[in-house]
C-alpha cells in the first residue's frame, strides 16, 4: 500500500506559513509524504531559509503556484492578494493534484489548507480527496471567531462588533 500523500497549503501572510510548515514537518516525521504548496513569491522566501532540507528523506516536496499577481505588484494589499489568489490558484491546484495523481504510488489522499484558503478545501472536495482546515492562530481566536454570530443573536454585540449591553458590577 502506498504511503499517504498530503498537500499542505498555507495562506501567504505573516503568521500563517511557519505554523503549517511545522505541521507538515511533523507529518513527514510520521512517514507521510507531503507536497507543500506556496505562492511563487513566498516559495523563494521559504526555500531560501529552509535549513534542514535533507533530513526529510525525500518525503517533503516544496512547490509553488502563481498567486496571479505580477512580480512588481504589492502583496501587502491583502484584499487584492486574496482576490487574485481566489481567481488563480484553484485551477492551478487542481492541475497540480492531477499531475501528482498520474503516478499510482503517489496519489494525494488529503489536502490540508489554512482556513483562509477555503477554496482549496472546495477543490479537494470536488476531486473526492480528504480535506482538513488548519487554523494557525490561537484557539482563543478561533473560539471568538466562531462565537460572533451567537453574540450578535444574543444581543451582546451588534453587527459592527459594538457592545449592546451595559454590564453593572
Amino acid at each position: 500500500m502506498a504511503k499517504p500523500h498530503v498537500v499542505v497549503i498555507p495562506y501567504p501572510a505573516q503568521g500563517h506559513v511557519i505554523p503549517i510548515l511545522e505541521l507538515a514537518q511533523r507529518l513527514v516525521q510520521q512517514g507521510i509524504r507531503v507536497t507543500f504548496v506556496n505562492t511563487e513569491f513566498n516559495h523563494k522566501l521559504v526555500t531560501s531559509n529552509w535549513l534542514d532540507k535533507d533530513s526529510f528523506g525525500g518525503l517533503m516536496q516544496m512547490v509553488s503556484l502563481s498567486d496571479g499577481l505580477e512580480p512588481w505588484e504589492d502583496r501587502s494589499d491583502i484584499c487584492k492578494l486574496t482576490l487574485s489568489i481566489m481567481q488563480t490558484m484553484p485551477y492551478k491546484l487542481e492541475e497540480l493534484i492531477e499531475t501528482i495523481n498520474k503516478e499510482e504510488s503517489s496519489k494525494v489522499s488529503c489536502v490540508i489548507a489554512d482556513d483562509c484558503m477555503g477554496w482549496a478545501i472546495n477543490v479537494a472536495k470536488k476531486m473526492g480527496i480528504g480535506r482538513a482546515a488548519f487554523w494557525p492562530a490561537s484557539v482563543a481566536t478561533l473560539a471568538s471567531s466562531l462565537s460572533f454570530q451567537k453574540l450578535i443573536d444574543d444581543g451582546i454585540i451588534n453587527e459592527k462588533g459594538e457592545t449592546c449591553m451595559v454590564i453593572y458590577r
